[in-house]
């Protein structure tokens, strides 16, 4: 019974953390994202094969990723530079905007 008690307490931590990262605002992120469309096109999809598509990604990846940039964990010569200045809401906002952006497949 006590393990039940220590995975409860970790799970209601890891869904708070979760709903922390989900808090971002989709429009704000939109707005801020006005930068990231040359790579990443207008709602995520991108047109370069080198580059990811960020639309219908979970924000907790996003944040993440968007993270490490900053933090120099992850290295890209473009996204380092981009993710530097990034603010923690920033990073918030656009996890949330590229997150909110649904994925249609045609049949």
């Amino acid at each position: 019974m006590k393990s039940f008690g220590f995975v409860t307490i970790i799970l209601l931590g890891l869904l708070a953390d979760t709903a922390a990262l989900a808090a971002g605002d989709a429009q704000a992120g939109k707005t801020k994202a006005q930068s990231c469309v040359v790579c990443h096109g207008v709602v995520g999809i991108s047109s370069q094969p080198a580059t990811p598509h960020l639309a219908g990604q979970p924000a907790l990846y996003i944040n993440e990723q968007l993270q490490a940039y900053r933090s120099g964990k992850r290295q890209n010569a473009i996204m380092s530079v981009i993710a530097k200045p990034l603010t923690d809401r920033d990073i918030q906002d656009l996890a949330a905007w590229y997150a909110s952006i649904e994925i249609q497949v045609k049949p």
